[in-house]
C-alpha cells in the first residue's frame, strides 16, 4: 500500500499590498514613506496600507490620517484606487496558478496554493518553489509577496503571519520542527482569536499556543463551559483544532463562487437626521444592488437595512431583515422594503452610516409572473436603465431623487468596497 503524500500549502501574502501597489504605479516614491488612506474631507481619513518605510516611523493601518502626519510630516497620501488592487491582485492569482489549478482567495492580497503536485513537476523544495513564486511576482507586478508553508491551510496561515512577515526572506514553513516556536507565542497570534477570546483564554490560565494545544480536548471543553456558563464545544474544538495544526479542509479554487448576499453600504459626510434625506440614500442603495443583482442573474428573498449613529465609541443604531412575498430584484420593491424596516426600527438619532443588502438569492432565469400589477414593465424598464448606464457611464440615468443635495450616488458609483475605483 502506497503511503500518502503529505499536503503541502503556501499561503502568499502581500506586503503593504495597497501602498505596494501605488508605488510600483508611482516609482519616484519607492524611497519615500507612504501611505493610502481615505478621504479625509468626507470624515474617512483612515489608513488603509502603510508601506515599511511609513511604518518605521510608527504609523500603523486603521489610525486616523492626520495622526499619521504629525508622526511622519513628509508622508505621501494616496488615495485608494480599488480597481487597480483588483487587477493586480486577479494578476497575482493568475501568476500563482501557474504553478497549481489549486489557488483559493483568501482576500484581495492573500492567496492558499496546494502545491503538493507541483513540487515533483517542478523537481524542487518547498522553499525554492517558494522563492521563485516571490521572484515572478515581485518581477511583474512590483509586490513584495511574503510565503507561509505548512501540511494544510491554518499552518500556512500561521507561519506567514507569524514568521514569514518577520523573516528576512520572507519565508517560513510550519512542521514537526518549528511547531515549538509557534507554541511558545502567545494566544493573541493565533489566527482566529481577538482581545476578547485572548481574556476568556488568560483566566482559565491559558497564556500560549502550546498551553491551548496540549490542553486535553475534554478538560478544555469542560473548563470553557464552566467559565462561559453555556455550551461551547465547537468553539473550543477549533480553537484546539488550530493550536495543534489540525486543518483538513481542501484548498478550493471556487470557494467563494456561490453568493448569497448583495449589499451596498455608504458613510455620510455629515450626521442625517431627517427620515426623506435617508430615504434618498435608502434609494440609492437599493438601485445599486439591485443592478448588480440583475448583472449576476440573481433575484433576492429577503432585505437587510441598517444604520450606524454617530459616535463610533458608544455604537447606536440597527440591523433588521424582512422577507419580502415574492424573490425580486427590483430597485423599487427592495427600497419599498428598506424604507420599511427603517421606520419600524430607526429611533430618530443621527445616522452617520447606513447599508442595504438583498440575500438568499436564487438564479432569475425562472421566477412567478404576476397576473396584477405592472411588474414585467418594471423589469424591462430597470434593464433599460442599466443598458444606458453601461454603454454612457454609470451616472446617466437615474431616479429623480438622486438630483437632491443629500444624494450619495456620485460617491457611491466612484467606489468599489467602500472605496475610491
Amino acid at each position: 500500500m502506497h503511503k500518502r503524500k503529505q499536503r503541502v500549502v503556501f499561503l502568499a501574502d502581500c506586503q503593504s499590498f495597497y501602498a505596494s501597489v501605488e508605488k510600483a504605479a508611482n516609482p519616484a516614491y519607492q524611497n519615500r514613506p507612504l501611505v493610502v488612506s481615505g478621504d479625509p474631507s468626507r470624515r474617512s481619513g483612515i489608513i488603509l496600507a502603510a508601506c515599511p518605510l511609513a511604518k518605521d516611523h510608527g504609523v500603523t493601518t486603521a489610525e486616523p490620517l492626520w495622526q499619521a502626519q504629525q508622526k511622519c510630516p513628509d508622508l505621501v497620501v494616496m488615495k485608494p484606487r480599488m480597481s487597480a488592487y483588483i487587477r493586480v491582485s486577479l494578476q497575482i492569482m493568475s501568476i500563482l496558478e501557474s504553478y497549481s489549478d489549486l489557488v483559493e482567495p483568501f482576500s484581495i492580497d492573500e492567496q492558499f496554493i496546494d502545491v503538493t503536485a507541483s513540487l515533483a513537476h517542478f523537481g524542487c523544495t518547498p522553499k525554492e518553489l517558494a522563492r521563485h513564486i516571490q521572484m515572478r511576482v515581485r518581477r511583474e507586478t512590483g509586490v513584495y509577496t511574503r510565503v507561509g508553508i505548512g501540511r494544510n491551510k491554518v499552518l500556512a496561515k500561521l507561519a506567514c503571519d507569524n514568521f514569514a512577515k518577520k523573516n528576512e526572506d520572507g519565508i517560513f514553513e510550519l512542521n514537526e520542527a518549528t511547531m515549538d516556536a509557534l507554541w511558545a507565542c502567545p494566544t493573541h497570534k493565533m489566527f482566529g482569536v481577538g482581545s476578547r477570546t485572548t481574556k476568556h483564554l488568560a483566566r482559565l490560565g491559558i497564556q500560549t499556543i502550546g498551553e491551548l494545544a496540549h490542553t486535553p480536548l475534554p478538560d478544555l471543553k469542560f473548563k470553557m463551559k464552566r467559565y462561559m456558563k453555556k455550551n461551547c464545544d465547537i468553539w473550543s474544538e477549533v480553537l484546539w483544532r488550530t493550536a495543534n495544526g489540525y486543518d483538513d479542509s481542501p484548498v478550493t479554487p471556487d470557494a467563494f463562487d456561490g453568493q448569497k448576499g448583495i449589499g451596498r453600504q455608504t458613510t455620510l459626510p455629515v450626521d442625517y437626521h431627517d427620515q426623506q434625506d435617508i430615504d434618498v440614500v435608502l434609494n440609492e442603495l437599493s438601485m445599486l444592488i439591485c443592478q448588480r443583482a440583475r448583472a449576476k442573474g440573481y433575484m433576492g428573498n429577503v432585505v437587510h437595512a441598517g444604520a450606524q449613529g454617530a459616535d463610533f465609541d458608544r455604537p447606536v443604531g440597527f440591523s433588521r431583515q424582512m422577507k419580502i412575498a415574492e424573490p425580486t430584484h427590483l430597485s423599487r420593491e427592495v427600497y419599498a422594503a428598506a424604507k420599511e424596516l427603517f421606520r419600524k426600527h430607526w429611533d430618530g438619532g443621527p445616522v452617520r452610516k447606513i447599508w442595504v443588502s438583498l440575500g438568499e438569492l436564487q438564479s432569475d432565469a425562472v421566477y412567478q409572473l404576476s397576473l396584477f400589477g405592472d411588474r414585467e414593465r418594471l423589469m424591462y424598464l430597470e434593464h433599460t436603465m442599466d443598458d444606458i448606464n453601461n454603454q454612457y457611464g454609470p451616472s446617466s440615468v437615474y431616479f429623480g431623487s438622486s438630483l437632491t443635495k443629500t444624494s450619495q450616488l456620485k460617491f457611491l458609483n466612484a467606489k468599489i468596497g467602500g472605496h475610491y475605483k
